[in-house]
């Protein structure tokens, strides 16, 4: 049984009626006499009710259940609970309760939730297989393949220990011990919130170490889930252990407004529902209090609290369509905060949540946030997956034959299951899993296809490359944002259009760089892997990046070997990074100049048919350029003379190129190649070191004849990662 139930809470500590208050769930409490868990525990001392009745125990479970689901058979719940009390029979609670009050409690949770009946039914019976005689086979015998599989889930979930729940191995343990069905972690967070309602009396100590976990990993999971009415309670709870000073003064706040003889918020939802009974669109109009961190964080960032602070008008419709009419009368009629629109109707969050979120100002200048959205979404927005039913269930046409389909989890969950199955080791798993669990942000961005992808704020094209492409996203070389060319370390937001650029070589390699980029778990453990199983590659990578920073800063890195030099020789490092030999180069250029040496000049280059000039320069020789350089015009201003030149028969020609890329593993090698492949021979060549992951290169090449040309641009076009190919351009005048 679980050791982290005890006393019950007492009234003046922390009242669940304040975060109650904030749920729909918590209305229907205040309509029902509240639970009496001491009663529940004299009745199961009485022992089960005949059978074919359904015992006085469970009544508020029922009634909570056939509000949701009202045609749902009821022999499970009553064989489950019949169960459960004859088996947690002489068990009690460190309160000196009928142990059997737990698994009730919990229930009941879950079904003020919504939860189906397969769901229940196993809460009924989660401490069952751990605590007492009865097997995992009985369960099944009795119930089902479903429900054994939920109380298996949730056993091994009781065994994971929660106090070293900050060695990374723990989560993973917990994620596996799920059996990858939500339906689990959703009993757990229920059994979680039961025993820190009634952490009373416990050491303070424990009650703190109990608190941390509960914040630092099951409220993070209730978020993911879209379990809000749980994570609001719990976050409420946490608050009163690790910070009772705040939680007091809070308290006074929300007291004192409730004190207040006006009501902004009550004042806001009448006029509000009388624009709508005007423009005749059915709707109900709520008040919803914020709990108590909630109002914790808006006093923090706004200083003094005003009345329409402390809660939302929470507006419910029939139809989708209803909640954009709705808006449209509002922003008509009343005056609109436009820079507060969001529209989670047409891109839900990860966790499932939609909803229209506004706000309107008021004369006095108080501003009153309005949220809009049907009863469907309603539902989901408190309960999250809980809401969703079975998600192993099949479609009536699509029958499973025995096996189990996937479920209709959020992505976030899938995508949790897929990182702890490729994280390369523990340590590595649990800190990119807490950095994703401190994201409470998350951005939707388009793909050119009009797909969309969910990515934490502060996401870059790295992580939508991982995101879109799994492992296939070591192969990415660039990407377009909203039409532009971008980097891999572009940071996107919110809306923005992303089309990722793929190379076609399947051996491409992510970069070690791109490490700095990626914030997302799925992004970084697939780096870190594919670092990880090719050690030799990352050393490469390392040196090469290591040789780039020399030539920034001047400093050899003590752990890069000099480059290869002859014996006695020092090592040939050009100022550009890749120097090649040069030679001077003639080219087939006739000159009005009986005697003269002809050469090309390198500032541009020249090729037939350029249209070109020459000079005369010291030595008999002359220089010659293309008529639009910029050494042309230097030349003519000092009064040297032009001398006549034009291309002769013969093709051998220079030339000298600009190609710009992303950075990527082996681009030179492979550029090159390219090269060599149209006949080109390299004279020069010079790298600039890469800003923002692009990199320049040029490059002077010899050419068998001046036809060449445009098919080498075309092949350096054509290697991955390369977006643009030019001839150089002769400096500007004066430059």
């Amino acid at each position: 049984m679980s050791a982290e139930a005890t006393n019950s809470v007492t009234p003046g500590q922390m009242p669940g009626a304040v975060s109650g208050a904030v749920t729909p769930t918590a209305t229907r409490r205040k309509a029902r006499p509240r639970i009496d868990l001491r009663r529940l525990g004299r009745a199961a001392l009485l022992g089960p009710a005949a059978r074919g009745r359904l015992p006085d125990a469970i009544s508020h479970v029922v009634e909570a259940h056939r509000a949701h689901h009202p045609e749902a058979d009821l022999e499970p719940l009553r064989h489950a609970y019949v169960l459960a009390e004859s088996s947690h029979r002489g068990q009690m609670r460190k309160s000196g309760e009928p142990y059997i009050t737990h698994p009730l409690a919990v229930t009941l949770i879950l079904a003020e939730l919504g939860a189906e009946t397969t769901t229940l039914t196993a809460s009924l019976l989660h401490d069952t297989v751990e605590d007492t005689d009865v097997t995992l086979e009985q369960v099944r015998d009795q119930f089902g393949e479903e429900v054994r599989y939920l109380v298996d889930g949730v056993t091994k979930l009781e065994k994971v220990d929660y106090g070293a729940a900050a060695e990374p191995e723990t989560f993973r343990k917990m994620l596996v011990a799920t059996g990858n069905d939500v339906r689990v972690m959703s009993i757990k967070l229920a059994d979680r919130l039961h025993n820190m309602r009634t952490l009373g009396v416990m050491r303070p100590e424990k009650q703190e170490r109990i608190a941390k976990v509960t914040r630092d990993v099951l409220i993070p999971l209730a978020e993911r889930l879209g379990v809000q009415a749980l994570k609001t309670e719990l976050e409420d709870l946490v608050f009163a252990i690790l910070h009772p000073e705040e939680c007091a003064h809070t308290r006074e706040l929300i007291v004192r407004n409730a004190a207040r003889a006006d009501d902004p918020l009550a004042e806001v939802a009448d006029e509000v529902r009388g624009v709508l009974r005007e423009a005749d669109i059915p709707a109900e109009v709520l008040i919803r209090p914020r709990h108590f961190v909630s109002v914790h964080r808006v006093s923090r960032k706004r200083g003094r609290l005003r009345g329409s602070d402390f809660g939302r008008v929470l507006v419910l419709v029939n139809e989708d369509a209803d909640c954009y009419a709705v808006l449209g009368e509002l922003h008509t009629c009343m005056k609109p905060v436009v820079s507060e629109f969001k529209d989670f109707i047409a891109v839900p969050k990860f966790n499932l949540y939609q909803s229209l979120h506004t706000a309107v100002a008021r004369e006095d200048g108080q501003v009153v946030e309005v949220l809009i959205r049907t009863h469907q979404m309603h539902k989901v927005a408190e309960a999250g997956v809980v809401a969703l039913g079975n998600p192993y269930a099949p479609a009536p046409d699509d029958p499973a034959d025995g096996e189990r389909v996937d479920p209709t989890r959020p992505g976030w969950l899938s995508r949790l299951l897929d990182w702890q199955e490729a994280a390369p080791d523990p340590d590595h798993f649990w800190s990119t899993l807490r950095e994703d669990l401190a994201q409470d942000r998350e951005i939707t961005v388009f793909r050119p296809d009009g797909g969309t992808l969910g990515l934490p704020e502060g996401a870059t094209c790295v992580d939508a490359a991982y995101a879109q492409y799994g492992e296939d996203a070591h192969a990415c070389i660039g990407a377009r944002v909203n039409g532009r060319l971008a980097t891999l370390s572009t940071v996107l937001k919110d809306g923005d259009t992303v089309q990722l650029l793929m190379g076609q070589d399947p051996a491409s390699e992510p970069s070690r760089e791109w490490l700095d980029h990626a914030h997302t778990p799925a992004a970084r453990i697939a780096i870190q892997r594919w670092l990880a199983a090719h050690p030799a590659q990352a050393e490469s990578q390392h040196q090469s990046e290591a040789r780039i920073a020399e030539y920034r800063t001047g400093v050899r890195p003590s752990d890069v070997p000099e480059p290869d030099a002859a014996p006695g020789q020092p090592a040939d490092r050009s100022a550009t990074g890749h120097a090649l030999a040069d030679r001077s180069a003639t080219g087939n250029v006739l000159a009005d100049l009986p005697g003269a040496t002809v050469r090309l000049a390198r500032c541009c280059t020249p090729v037939p048919p350029d249209e070109i000039t020459g000079f005369a320069v010291r030595g008999g020789a002359v220089t010659v350029h293309r008529v639009g350089c910029a050494a042309v015009a230097r030349m003519k201003d000092g009064g040297r003379a032009e001398v006549g030149v034009r291309w002769g028969e013969a093709a051998e020609c220079r030339v000298t190129l600009v190609a710009e890329s992303f950075v990527r593993p082996h681009l030179l090698a492979d550029l090159t190649e390219a090269m060599a492949s149209e006949g080109a021979e390299i004279v020069s060549a010079t790298v600039e070191p890469p800003t923002h992951q692009q990199v320049r290169h040029t490059y002077t090449v010899q050419l068998p004849d001046a036809g060449h040309l445009p098919g080498l641009m075309r092949a350096m076009r054509d290697v991955a990662g390369v977006y643009d190919v030019c001839r150089a351009q002769p400096l500007p005048q004066g430059h």
